[in-house]
């Protein structure tokens, strides 16, 4: 009935040993008797579970603490790059455009004076040739 080292062989019984639901054998250290444990399956999966719930905190704590290493890095190497923020841009952006308008109307308006003076020359060199013949 014992084994090699004076427990009981998996599947038999000791004297006084208590019955669980799980087959396995464990050692009771005071007694020296192993005993099978069938009865304790809540008990290993409520320890089950707590470990996972520990594990799942934890992975959430990494989770944290990577996403701030990974932004706080980024900031980093955006402000070494010396980029301009969104806002500045567009600022810039508009005052181009507002600059490029400005340029097309000031260009119309130096066209049509240059149109008026040349009018105004051609109708001077008429007049004078005409007073030049005379």
């Amino acid at each position: 009935m014992r084994g090699q080292c004076g427990a009981v062989k998996p599947g038999e019984r000791a004297p006084g040993v208590l019955a669980f639901a799980l087959a396995r054998p464990y050692l009771i250290p005071d007694q020296g008797e192993v005993i099978d444990m069938t009865n304790g399956t809540n008990r290993i999966l409520d320890e089950f579970a707590k470990v996972m719930t520990d594990a799942a905190g934890a992975a959430q704590g990494v989770r944290r603490e990577f996403e701030t290493l990974f932004r706080s890095q980024a900031e980093r190497m955006l402000h070494s790059m010396d980029l301009v923020q969104r806002e500045d841009f567009e600022a810039v952006r508009d005052m181009a455009v507002k600059a490029r308008e400005e340029n097309a109307a000031l260009l119309s308006r130096i066209e049509a004076l240059e149109a008026k003076l040349a009018g105004g020359e051609s109708a001077k060199k008429s007049t004078s040739s005409t007073q030049s013949k005379k």
